[in-house]
């Protein structure tokens, strides 16, 4: 196997390669465009996400900064995906977002990781497990999504949790580690926070 063929299917290999590297360069030189781009030239970010990113559905924006290892290369959205300021996706492996999922400030999804023996640091050796984020998933600002993880469709992470497990869907998962809270369930189609009751105007257009 090629160290490209090793990086996308989860085996250990060397990211210093030099072909890794020249593609890796030419991906990064697109995320830069488009973190210089001005606030209201959004039809010059639509059309560089659209170069950037793997897949990419309609209605998706992304706040400037990004930082992504390969600038979205390894990333696929659905539709009406929207990111925050300060994303950082470590898209060594593919990563998956859901259509219509929403991501606070300052999250981190990381697919990279190195071997826990230090021999095989030293050498700067690394591997790559994918994420996958379902539809209508709310992430937290300031979350750290581990890699290999999984969370499922509807689920809310609460700010500042750190997933290093699989979250089931339609749950409420806080804290470090990251843990189910409690299910999504009627109390939520009543109150939208602390005591505060939604004006059913809003219910009646689901």
């Amino acid at each position: 196997m090629t160290n490209k063929e090793r990086m996308l299917a989860g085996e250990i290999y060397d990211p210093a390669d030099a072909s890794i590297l020249g593609e890796q360069t030419r991906c990064l030189e697109r995320q830069y465009d488009y973190n210089v781009t001005r606030p209201g030239e959004s039809a010059r970010r639509a059309a560089l996400l659209k170069e950037m990113f793997l897949e990419i559905g309609e209605g998706c924006y992304i706040e400037p900064p990004l930082h992504a290892n390969w600038g979205g290369a390894h990333v696929r959205l659905g539709d009406a995906v929207y990111a925050n300021f300060g994303l950082t996706l470590v898209d060594d492996a593919e990563i998956t977002i859901g259509s219509r999922t929403m991501i606070g400030p300052n999250v981190v999804i990381a697919t990279g990781a190195h071997p826990i023996l230090p021999a095989l640091r030293a050498r700067g050796l690394q591997y790559n497990l994918p994420v996958h984020i379902g539809e209508d998933v709310w992430i937290g600002a300031g979350a750290l999504i581990l890699p290999g993880v999984t969370i499922g469709a509807g689920s809310v992470i609460g700010a500042g949790a750190v997933v290093t497990h699989d979250i089931p869907a339609n749950v409420v998962a806080v804290g470090t580690p990251c843990r189910v809270v409690r299910e999504i369930g009627e109390r939520d189609r009543v109150f939208y926070a602390r005591g505060r009751r939604i004006d059913p105007v809003w219910l009646d257009e689901e």
